[in-house]
């Protein structure tokens, strides 16, 4: 699969690169924001869309009318295109499987189970579907239902978790499928996105580094524990439960893998302490109830920053570092 559709040699490299992704979906650079549960809401999506990326809002968002109000209110504040990520093993995933069709939603993306029962309505709507996969196997799968293109999400990511890591995972989903493979996880900056768009992906998404964004609603305490965070400073959660994890190292989490470790504690009992932890984090910055969720790029957070910052950072040093790539040989 080719990397770049066009590459157009213009000084300060600003707002010029084009990849399958971004000829497919028609945004200006080929970086999607995460659908970050909870975080990922209109203010935060339509920024990144205004910047020339792909805003995503959460469908976990206080219940199904509330992420259409958010669909809504993007609409007033971008007129880009953005999507909706869907977590199909949510209670409520029917519902919005409907919503963004009712709400003429044109890209979704989906994790945490297969998107099988609603690509018919989807495709027949005229969605592109982009499910973020973690194996070969699932992408094979997701190709064959008819997805438009795929995100290959390696270890280093935050929130939910699979066992390969970025740098593997990448080239084999793009060698294994025909459709376009944007990389995520382990991505914060124009070193990473260069790195997954010589792995053959055409773009990628960032999730961990849009916590820190000025327009992202995650409570002060969150923003600030990201950015005092160490390279070591994240730990997976819930392994144990087959539902694996990634998060920031705090009194809630340390606390999450001693009752693992516990062989005397249910996994009920584990479950039921987890139940709620992400709202706590987000919105009140529970540090002993809250489970921070954030990759491994945590480490390499300093300041808070504009979204639009955010993404020129990443794809305008991008660019700039694959055009001076011919340097190294």
């Amino acid at each position: 699969m080719p990397i770049f559709v066009k590459s157009l040699k213009i000084p300060n490299f600003v707002n010029y690169m084009k990849t399958a992704i971004t000829e497919l979906l028609g945004i200006e650079k080929p970086i999607f924001q995460g659908g970050m549960a909870w975080i990922a809401d209109a203010r935060l999506a339509a920024a990144v869309s205004n910047a020339g990326g792909l805003g995503l809002i959460s469908s976990i968002n206080a219940g199904t009318e509330a992420v259409r109000n958010e669909i809504r209110r993007a609409r007033e504040l971008t007129r880009k295109p953005f999507g909706v990520n869907i977590m199909l093993a949510a209670p409520n995933a029917a519902e919005i499987a409907a919503l963004v069709v009712e709400e003429g939603v044109s890209i979704v993306t989906t994790g945490a189970g297969s998107p099988a029962p609603y690509m018919e309505a989807w495709k027949a709507a005229g969605i592109r579907v982009i499910p973020v996969v973690a194996s070969v196997a699932y992408a094979l799968k997701f190709q064959e239902l008819g997805a438009s293109a795929l995100i290959a999400e390696g270890a280093e990511s935050g929130g939910h978790v699979g066992e390969l890591h970025t740098m593997a995972l990448v080239p084999q989903v793009v060698d294994a499928v025909h459709i376009p493979v944007l990389a995520a996880g382990g991505i914060f900056d124009g070193r990473g996105a260069a790195a997954a768009f010589m792995l053959g992906a055409c773009g990628v998404q960032v999730g961990t580094r849009f916590l820190v964004a000025d327009e992202c609603r995650v409570h002060p305490v969150y923003k600030e524990r990201l950015i005092k965070a160490s390279d070591i400073g994240t730990m997976v959660t819930g392994k144990s439960l087959g539902d694996a994890v990634r998060c920031l190292k705090t009194p809630f989490a340390k606390q999450f893998a001693k009752m693992e470790a516990n062989p005397d504690v249910t996994d009920e009992e584990i479950r039921a302490f987890g139940t709620g932890s992400l709202r706590k984090a987000v919105f009140d910055g529970d540090l002993s109830g809250g489970s921070f969720l954030a990759g491994e790029t945590a480490g390499m957070i300093t300041r808070t920053e504009p979204a639009a910052a955010i993404v020129e950072d990443i794809i305008g040093g991008a660019e700039k570092l694959l055009a001076q790539a011919n340097k190294l040989i």
